[in-house]
């Protein structure tokens, strides 16, 4: 068994001498299906962002700043290499999760709150902070150490 994760991992010249009937494709993105009303959805790129946002403050020392001014580039390699193959994929997994934005809340504000007023990137802050207003925090004590959030939030039982 074999199994590719990652932004290449749908693209067919990647496993092209592998028979199709050998292969079983997985695609797995957050699809969220939260709304704020009956009129505003909340972008499941908003979700994916906020989860980049933590993930690269937490892992790799990268501030919101910079996350949200290479976020055009995450999405021009999506467009790339991701979207055009995932109708090829024989399941799709919504990592997703209805108390995922409660949980990146404060983490996410905190990080947000850190981007200069001068930046190309402080629009997009402040659009996403607005938009984590309309949320209250878990507390990290109640997201279960097993739980596919603790990725980013830090504090899994799982070592990577």
């Amino acid at each position: 068994m074999l199994i590719i994760e990652g932004i290449h991992g749908l693209n067919p010249e990647l496993t092209a001498t592998i028979p199709p009937e050998n292969k079983f494709l997985i695609y797995a993105s957050a699809l969220t299906t939260l709304t704020i009303n009956n009129h505003n959805r909340i972008p499941t790129t908003d979700t994916r962002l906020l989860r980049r946002i933590i993930r690269d403050m937490k892992y790799r020392a990268y501030p919101a700043e910079k996350t949200i001014l290479r976020w055009p580039s995450v999405r021009r390699g999506e467009e790339k290499w991701i979207f055009p193959f995932q109708e090829n994929a024989d399941a799709i997994f919504n990592s997703a999760l209805i108390t995922e934005t409660f949980a990146l809340k404060s983490q996410a504000e905190m990080a947000l709150s850190e981007v200069p007023q001068d930046s190309d990137a402080y629009p997009e802050a402040s659009r996403l902070l607005r938009l984590l207003q309309y949320f209250k925090p878990i507390p990290d004590r109640y997201i279960p150490l097993n739980s596919l959030i603790r990725e980013f939030v830090g504090g899994s039982d799982f070592h990577y």
